[in-house]
């Protein structure tokens, strides 16, 4: 099924996802997409998928995580936010051939390009259609400074990429795992890499160069909160080589809120009325609660020897320092 708003998406149906990842760096057995072909004629200003912030967008959705928050976008297409959301997938096609152009504009002035905000652009459809590949090239070629969040281990196929463009710019990779959890996992992020999958990203960019933070996103009250569990996935993360971890406690805007509340009230109906309670204000978990969640981890963090993203923070391999040119030994005068 094709639906095109302003010229600007295609939406392809896609088969259910197997629930268990490819190895680190794969992603094995591609989806059956549509073949239909829908060029874009922008990824900037006015992109009604991303808010209108200058190049972000979106073009890979196969989130399948029952808490995304992008699930709100799929409606601004007249889409399902459920199911629909889960099964079907927006493609912007000629994304890197555009933003190459972007980038050779005079009125482009190098501004840092943020990837990931909203849905991962390291999904599994991108193994198929391989956008970014181009889309790093020509940040590279531009040395514009970018950061990418992911949950994705696709991104070690572009190691070779991520390292060339960290020798010109800033590069900023965060890695996004808000628990060990392997059962949590399964129900409540299904179709991504397993958190070890995640923190293995971490460790082999850490070993090629970059260093790479992680966003400990999120943290789902009365499910991956208590102090143990906290422990634990810090010092997982620890042990990745993370340079940052940085917490982020769950949030339930509309869209994300509905679909979460039905998959609780079937794999935890205890909780429902914690929910009810703790949300009952806002999308947002009560200050009191992100700020208790917040310092847990920030000493936690300080414990195993790691500390919160910087802002702004990001990676340049720098060149290896020159060695000294060599000056040769005095020879000593002798008279003959």
């Amino acid at each position: 099924m094709l639906a095109v708003r302003g010229g600007l998406v295609v939406v392809a149906e896609a088969a259910a996802v197997d629930r268990d990842a490819a190895p680190a760096g794969e992603f094995l057995g591609v989806l059956p997409l549509a073949d239909d072909p829908v060029f874009v004629t922008s990824v900037g200003l006015g992109d009604p998928l991303v808010g209108g912030a200058p190049l972000k967008w979106c073009h890979n959705r196969k989130c399948t995580c029952v808490y995304c928050f992008a699930r709100k976008t799929h409606s601004y297409l007249d889409l399902d936010t459920g199911i629909g959301f889960d099964t079907q997938i927006v493609v912007k096609v000629n994304a890197p051939e555009l933003l190459r152009r972007q980038l050779a504009s005079r009125r482009w002035h190098g501004e840092h390009i943020a990837m990931g905000t909203n849905v991962d652009c390291y999904q599994r459809a991108e193994g198929r259609y391989r956008l970014m590949p181009g889309i790093l090239g020509a940040l590279r070629d531009h040395a514009n400074p970018f950061s990418i969040l992911t949950k994705g281990t696709l991104i070690l196929r572009d190691l070779d990429l991520l390292t060339q463009a960290a020798e010109v710019t800033d590069v900023g990779v965060c890695v996004s795992v808000g628990f060990t959890d392997t059962e949590l996992w399964r129900t409540v992020e299904p179709g991504t890499p397993a958190p070890e999958r995640r923190l293995d990203v971490v460790r082999t960019l850490g070993e090629h160069g970059i260093g790479c933070g992680v966003l400990m996103a999120p943290v789902i009250p009365f499910l991956s909160d208590r102090p143990a569990q906290l422990r634990e996935t810090v010092r997982a993360i620890a042990a990745a080589g993370a340079t940052s971890v940085t917490p982020l406690v769950l949030h339930l805007r509309p869209g994300a809120r509905e679909w979460f509340m039905a998959w609780l009230e079937q794999h935890h109906p205890r909780l429902v009325r914690d929910y009810e309670r703790l949300y009952a204000e806002s999308a947002y978990a009560p200050k009191w609660y992100q700020r208790r969640i917040t310092r847990q981890v920030h000493e936690l963090a300080r414990e195993y020897g790691i500390g919160p993203a910087r802002a702004g923070a990001a990676r340049r391999i720098q060149p290896p320092e020159p060695k000294p040119p060599t000056v040769p030994e005095p020879t000593q005068l002798t008279l003959i």
